[in-house]
């Protein structure tokens, strides 16, 4: 893999130059939310499908992302936890009963 210059500061990589989201990120969201409503109905615990969902998404980005856009994908993530983007209440994905 060749280095490449990540993202200037406050630039998310995940949008496209006109803020939106690609179509390429959509269809794999949506995907990956089928993904863990199947594992949600098969009763597995949300930690563990989340572990496994983070644990691969990490070694996907380290196989084929430089460092620095690794590391604003995940600032970008703590933002959103910090700003109470991801809080529970605003789950899309309905959990169990």
């Amino acid at each position: 893999m060749t280095e490449t210059q990540g993202p200037t500061p406050g630039e998310d990589p995940t949008l496209g130059q006109d803020g939106s989201v690609p179509e390429e990120l959509s269809h794999c969201g949506a995907v990956v939310d089928k993904a863990i409503e199947y594992m949600l109905g098969e009763n597995l615990p949300p930690i563990a499908i989340a572990s496994a969902l983070l644990g691969g998404s990490l070694g996907l980005l380290a196989r084929t992302m430089n460092q620095a856009t690794m590391l604003a994908m995940l600032e970008n993530a703590m933002h959103s936890v910090r700003s109470g983007d991801l809080h529970p209440d605003r789950d899309a994905v309905s959990r169990p009963e």
